[in-house]
């Protein structure tokens, strides 16, 4: 099954696949996923040694490494539940990747939290109908990995940033037309809103895999704040660090 993939009932050979053009084992089973490919690329250059480009189609980069002498790959995902779907499918299915980390930026929806604030993704609520090719007789809760929770408190706690874990939102529209869906949300503990975890969270769920989700508050919209490119920038590497010191204990 896995070098193997279904279309239109033609079985194909899928190293590389239709999306990445990575040979087999040229990729870690740990990858961390920006939805930026650039941050991707930064990320390579700035925190991993030893670094090879794994992936250039349609420029969405790809990289492996390694992190204090632990390989691990950083790949971009895209924006939305479509496009992170098809990578992180190939990335379980295809090269045998064992756990994603999404790693992203989020809007705040509670007021537990605030600009530059950590949030993990317990579980993922959803406007998409992503989980209806799945064919369940109910409603589907995405979650993410128990013990890559577990890793990243501990993580978070050992470089001394504020993590506060809940359910998130993963949105399918970025310009929602209407301006009182986040209050909806809000009144039901949603901490955050994104658009990619759930799919993420579904798609390791049907291959057996793990995953997770951690991001950095950039803007509170009932709150009227907002980081500046600066504050980005510092809140991205202390996201950083805590994602990495996961990588070591995985």
């Amino acid at each position: 099954f896995r070098n193997v993939l279904n279309i239109g009932g033609t079985l194909m050979s899928m190293l590389p696949t239709p999306h990445i053009g990575a040979k087999d084992n040229e990729i870690a089973k740990t990858v961390l996923m920006p939805g930026d490919p650039l941050r991707a690329k930064f990320i390579a250059e700035n925190y991993l040694k030893d670094v090879k480009c794994f992936n250039t189609v349609r420029n969405m980069l790809g990289f492996t490494g390694t992190y204090n002498g632990v390989k691990v790959s950083v790949m971009g995902g895209g924006m939305g539940m479509p496009s992170v779907g098809i990578y992180t499918y190939e990335l379980f299915n295809f090269y045998n990747v064992e756990n994603i980390i999404r790693i992203g930026t989020a809007g705040a929806i509670s007021d537990e939290v605030d600009v530059r604030n950590l949030v993990v993704g317990v579980g993922a609520c959803t406007n998409s109908n992503y989980a209806h090719q799945y064919n369940l007789p109910g409603m589907f809760c995405p979650i993410a990995d128990y013990n890559l929770l577990k890793l990243a408190e501990e993580s978070a706690e050992k470089v001394g940033v504020k993590a506060v874990f809940g359910n998130i939102l993963s949105s399918d529209t970025f310009y929602d037309d209407n301006d009182e869906s986040l209050k909806s949300w809000k009144k039901m503990g949603v901490l955050a809103v994104e658009m990619e975890a759930a799919a993420l969270y579904m798609n390791a769920a049907r291959a057996g895999k793990k995953a997770l989700c951690i991001l950095t508050i950039s803007d509170c919209p009932f709150k009227g704040k907002a980081l500046s490119a600066e504050e980005r920038q510092s809140g991205f590497s202390e996201m950083m660090e805590v994602s990495l010191n996961m990588v070591e204990k995985i």
